[in-house]
């Protein structure tokens, strides 16, 4: 199962009123595992940077002068991303501002249930507690001290984390199944799994004393015992 783990910075609150997006980071999984595979772009909004926002993410008007704009890397964006479940964390903002690009380009939206929302599933999993990203990081002992501005690519890394602890913890598919499988049958094999055989028998630790006092216990019960008929 292939995920991505996506976030945005943006010069705003909303796509509607003129705000852009100014980054855009994301980390790939496959089967819950960082690949090491990632995106990542800063975004020349083609507007100037509201105090509010640099406040934010630190990214003003001289950094992201010579950037590329939107329409250079959108394509690109949707490449990477393909068919993936995209993990971020109060999906909606994001959501809202990728499509609102997109859409402003002619190019394919994303689809609203191809997102999972990392918010959601901390305020049901923890209800009436903090489920910020810091919060989540502080409760799960994940490391964000690097974290001193919001950042696209070091947050999906940090939400990454999160998220794996969230759906159960770094092995969330690890199944203990009934049928256990030798290695052959691991690397395809569809013989079904045999115990077999010692090469050298186990040594009995049972002492000579002990054997003569089960004997003489047999002997004390008669000819019908158990142990005898199953000799």
């Amino acid at each position: 199962m292939r995920e991505i783990v996506l976030d945005t910075e943006t010069t705003g609150f909303e796509p509607e009123a003129g705000d852009r997006i100014v980054e855009i980071g994301a980390v790939e999984l496959l089967n819950h595992m960082p690949t090491g595979r990632t995106f990542h772009e800063y975004i020349n909004p083609q507007r100037a940077m509201p105090a509010e926002a640099f406040a934010v993410h630190g990214l003003g008007d001289d950094f992201l002068r010579d950037k590329p704009v939107f329409s250079a890397i959108g394509q690109k964006f949707l490449d990477f991303v393909g068919d993936a479940k995209l993990v971020i964390h109060n999906a909606a903002f994001d959501m809202k501002f990728l499509n609102a690009e997109l859409g402003w380009l002619g190019l394919p939206q994303l689809p609203w249930e191809q997102a999972l929302d990392t918010l959601a599933i901390a305020r049901k999993r923890f209800p009436g507690s903090p489920a910020s990203l810091d919060a989540l990081c502080r409760r799960f002992g994940i490391d964000n001290s690097s974290r001193t501005l919001h950042g696209a690519l070091l947050d999906s890394e940090i939400l990454a984390e999160v998220y794996l602890e969230l759906i159960g913890g770094r092995q969330p598919d690890l199944v203990l199944s009934g049928s256990p499988r030798n290695q052959d049958s691991q690397a395809g094999s569809s013989e079904a799994w045999r115990p077999r055989p010692r090469a050298i028998k186990l040594k009995s630790r049972i002492t000579p004393e002990e054997a003569a006092a089960h004997a003489a216990f047999v002997a004390a019960m008669g000819d019908g015992a158990v142990w005898r008929r199953s000799n």
